[in-house]
């Protein structure tokens, strides 16, 4: 059950938001691209308006490049074999590992395990940290702004081991609700599952004070921060998170790659949770000893490829850097919001303090898959429906929304023709 929330949704009017900054007023850039379309080949290649990143972005030519090389010249299996192919290719894969770890802040390159993606890594922290902790009655807490890759996991434990779970709500704003989330921290949960920013509306949570005060409590905190990782500063030494989770698709790297940092004592103490090659150091017909972390969660070949494209994305994203990339964000998000809240009838669905580059909103009278639809046939690429996260939109009352979410590649430009395609939508279906 979700804890009460002290007030109700939170769609918004068409009034422009207060205390937003919009072009020729600062941010720092003029609302052009911080990367031209023809570093990526796809958007290079078509007359598409991509306004989907926060589902997956694009992928940029030095990506491709650092993957297609990789393969070509020093592609093998890795950790296993003594040859000098093999051993380049393990460098490399283990070079990622370093990589990420430094993106991360993270003590050690040992606190890095890779996964197929963040939704894995949750399950893995879920079917190891948790299932080997957590006994029959303890509490596990979610918030509403969950992907449903941070409900379903912890859901699935609490019926298999008789758990509780609880859900912080969010304040009309689209907000965590800190009163409730110390109410609920009262009652000496095991866990607190939360994002660092939400995919639904684009809230960014206060990590940092959301760990102290999950910490005082006696809660781990694991943190999903997919949606976080492409838009600003990640530092699990700073954060003192024990866990925290994120994949490669939405930052300009590969899809097949995913990444759980956990705390060493943590990794150390918790079990495997898939079996097979590359995870042990012996095996017999009696007993399996297994290896250290992180191979302990590494069974069988790993995304090799991926990993070498995850680095050149990194790479990639830390040359730009992270202030350009926030106030790129706030600059296309205000914009977004002074156009559409032109349009009659358009509702943005949640105003948070602070939002990564993403704007949800609905249309009266029209379902969002309708515009959607109407949007794609003219070249506007845009996120439809509940983006897994049906319990934020059920506590919204909307069946869903329309999700422009923005990335290094779009400027001003690409709003401007979303804003015209969905005039036109809005239009036919009125008829």
């Amino acid at each position: 059950m979700a804890a009460q929330s002290k007030s109700g949704p939170m769609v918004q009017g068409n009034s422009e938001p207060p205390n937003r900054t919009l072009p020729g007023q600062g941010g720092g850039i003029d609302g052009s691209a911080l990367l031209g379309r023809d570093h990526f080949p796809l958007l290079a290649g078509q007359d598409l308006t991509y306004l989907d990143s926060a589902a997956s972005a694009q992928k940029p030519k030095s990506v491709l490049d650092a993957m297609r090389h990789f393969y070509e010249t020093s592609y093998a299996n890795i950790h296993r074999a003594v040859y000098p192919l093999s051993e380049a290719a393990t460098e490399a894969y283990e070079g990622a590992r370093q990589r990420v770890a430094a993106f991360l802040g993270a003590p050690e390159a040992g606190c890095i395990v890779f996964t197929r993606n963040a939704t894995e890594a949750i399950n893995l922290a879920a079917n190891s940290f948790g299932a080997s902790r957590f006994k029959p009655g303890d509490h596990i807490l979610v918030t509403l702004l969950e992907h449903h890759a941070n409900f379903v996991p912890w859901q699935m434990l609490r019926d298999r081991l008789g758990l509780k779970l609880s859900a912080v709500p969010i304040d009309p704003a689209g907000d965590l609700d800190l009163d409730a989330l110390d109410y609920l921290l009262a009652a000496r949960p095991k866990l607190l599952a939360v994002s660092a920013a939400a995919n639904g509306i684009g809230t960014r949570t206060p990590i940092k004070e959301i760990v102290a005060r999950a910490h005082r409590a006696g809660a781990a905190v694991l943190v999903d921060a997919a949606q976080a990782a492409p838009h600003f500063k990640i530092d699990v030494t700073e954060w003192d998170c024990d866990f925290l989770v994120f994949t490669g698709h939405k930052l300009y790297g590969p899809d097949g790659i995913g990444v759980l940092y956990g705390k060493p004592e943590h990794l150390a103490a918790m079990p495997p949770w898939q079996g097979g090659g590359d995870m042990i150091r012996s095996v017999s017909i009696e007993r399996t000893e297994f290896a250290d972390p992180p191979q302990r969660f590494e069974a069988g070949t790993p995304p090799i490829g991926a990993a070498v494209g995850l680095a050149a994305a990194i790479d990639l994203v830390e040359q730009i850097g992270f202030r350009r990339i926030e106030a790129h964000d706030r600059l296309l998000v205000n914009y977004a919001l002074r156009r559409l809240s032109e349009i009659p009838g358009v509702r943005m669905v949640g105003d948070p303090k602070v939002r990564i580059g993403i704007a949800s909103f609905v249309v009266d009278g029209i379902h969002p898959h309708d515009i959607g639809s109407l949007l794609g046939a003219r070249g506007v690429c845009v996120r439809t429906g509940q983006h897994c996260a049906q319990p934020l939109m059920d506590h919204l009352g909307v069946a869903g929304t329309v999700r422009a979410s923005f990335g290094l590649y779009n400027d001003v430009g690409d709003i401007d023709r979303m804003v015209e395609a969905l005039q036109i939508a809005r239009r036919t279906l009125a008829r």
